[in-house]
């Protein structure tokens, strides 16, 4: 294989994703197996090969990026640089609640500024082999680091994800903050309760059915339409109108990396010309706006902006992409950006199977589907892959665009300004005594059964609430009627019909 050439219409420091790579095992032995820092450094080392210049780049190796996990390593991209023969990288760690794109578009915006030449973003769980050896009784003995060891930079997330009101008011997990969008979204479009369930089931088979044929899906195992609607021992309801399989599986031992660096790097290191992708658009927004404070629940200014600025920029509309991977950590989240990029709501937007077919490995899923994404468009030369990220609650987004051909120059931005100007908020209140109208609800349970109902609502005069109601007839009532609409007296962090 010949190194890559560089054109003379290409600026030398365009940035270009060199070798991605993955790592991933599935355990069923309680101790087994490697933890995820060895899984990081397998990804690391297969994207070095995938790159064709293999230990050559992992030495050119400046800066090493990764997103924070459910591990405890206080310095993982030292230890990553130790292993792959590039001690002296600058490390770089990300805590949760700053999108995963983010840590991309910091790479590619250094090589663009000429402040380095490769960089490595790299990410991983081995939570699978954790929950095996927690059931069992078994002491992992995992790498440690001293106390006083700490990454180059550490880079803490800005904004709320979830305020002490929405916790107050009793929603505390993932899939019952999904559910409250996605009923909003079922009111605000008219929908009955019954058309939703077969409009998320029908999605959730056809990411199933991709899931099937992803190499490294985690549950590929084939599940249809009518099993994933219906609640079941093996299905268990989590959050009205998910059940288990409608969520995002995180017990996974998954890990990706990805090289980037710039093409005039690429030819001096022997990166084969076959093995370049183009980032033609890397967005994000760091503008957060909790759940309860957004005018429309069911709507995601942030990415409706991203989506917009893609297609300007693109020339043409987002779902003429030729391949398209929404992130998938529940069915809102996927419904929403549908809307927000004008996507088709009978398309199957995914070329792994989502988070909860193919695995989600908490904070580092838009790595793997990134690295997919780069070997979906190396293996039809000249065609387009977009691959979304969510931040949070549908809180912070993330959109990139990639090809094996350059015919634009690279939109790289951040649109938090234009997404605080454009976002409406109604602000959020505790301590309200009186009527409220709700906006949106969930149900959540005690194994099969039914047992509370969570809401959030606008008050009055003109300010939200959120608040519970552990009356289990009412949450068996409103998984069969709607409640969206009615009108509920508050007082406080709970409420009454």
């Amino acid at each position: 294989m010949e190194p890559v050439s560089l054109s003379s219409v290409i600026d030398p420091r365009t940035p270009v994703i060199a070798g991605v790579g993955v790592a991933t095992q599935h355990l069923d032995e309680p101790g087994a197996g490697d933890e995820a820092l060895d899984l990081m450094v397998r990804a690391t080392l297969a994207a070095a090969e995938d790159s064709g210049a293999g230990a050559a780049l992992l030495r050119a190796v400046e800066r090493i990026a990764v997103p924070g996990g459910t591990w405890q390593y206080r310095d993982p991209g030292r230890l990553i640089g130790e292993r792959i023969g590039a001690p002296k990288a600058r490390t770089v760690l990300v805590p949760p609640g700053t999108p995963q794109q983010t840590l991309l578009n910091d790479a590619h915006r250094s090589v663009l500024a000429g402040e380095l030449e490769v960089a490595l973003v790299v990410g991983g769980e081995a939570a699978r082999r954790a929950a095996l050896a927690r059931r069992a009784g078994i002491t992992l003995h995992d790498t440690t680091q001293p106390d006083d060891v700490a990454p180059d930079e550490l880079r803490l997330p800005t904004g709320d994800i979830v305020t002490k009101i929405e916790i107050e008011g009793g929603v505390s997990s993932a899939p019952a903050w999904f559910a409250l969008i996605d009923n909003a979204l079922r009111a605000a479009e008219g929908r009955t309760i019954e058309e939703q369930r077969d409009e998320i089931a029908r999605l959730w088979a056809g990411f199933n059915e991709v899931a099937r044929t992803f190499l490294h899906a985690a549950f590929p195992e084939p599940r249809d339409a009518a099993w994933i609607r219906e609640p079941s021992p093996d299905n268990r309801p989590m959050a009205f109108p998910y059940n288990k399989w409608h969520c995002a599986q995180m017990n996974v031992d998954q890990a990706a990396a990805i090289i980037v660096c710039s093409i005039d790097a690429a030819a001096a290191l022997g990166v084969e010309r076959e093995r370049v992708v183009f980032p033609l658009v890397a967005l994000e927004s760091s503008y957060s706006v909790p759940v309860s404070e957004r005018a429309d629940v069911h709507r995601w200014v942030g990415m409706e902006l991203l989506g917009k600025a893609a297609a300007a920029h693109l020339g043409y509309p987002l779902a003429e992409i030729d391949h398209q991977e929404v992130y998938s950590c529940f069915p809102a989240a996927v419904r929403v950006q549908q809307r927000a990029l004008d996507l088709p709501l009978d398309g199957v937007p995914t070329i792994t199977g989502g988070e909860t077919f193919a695995g989600g490995p908490w904070n580092n899923f838009v790595l793997q589907t990134t690295a997919a994404m780069v070997e979906r468009v190396r293996a039809e030369p000249g065609s387009t892959g977009m691959v979304t990220t969510v931040s949070g609650l549908l809180n912070k987004p993330g959109l990139a665009v990639y090809s094996t051909h350059h015919d634009r120059e690279l939109l790289l931005d951040d649109l938090a300004a234009e997404n605080e100007r454009a976002a409406a908020r109604i602000p959020a209140v505790s301590g309200y005594d009186g009527a409220a109208r709700v906006v949106t609800y969930t149900v959540s349970y005690d194994g099969m059964d039914p047992v509370r109902t969570s809401i959030i609502a606008d008050t009055a005069d003109g300010e939200r609430v959120v608040a519970s109601c552990d009356d289990r007839e009412l949450a068996e009532h409103v998984t069969r009627e709607e409640l969206v609409g009615e009108t509920v007296h508050v007082r406080g962090t709970t409420f009454t019909v």
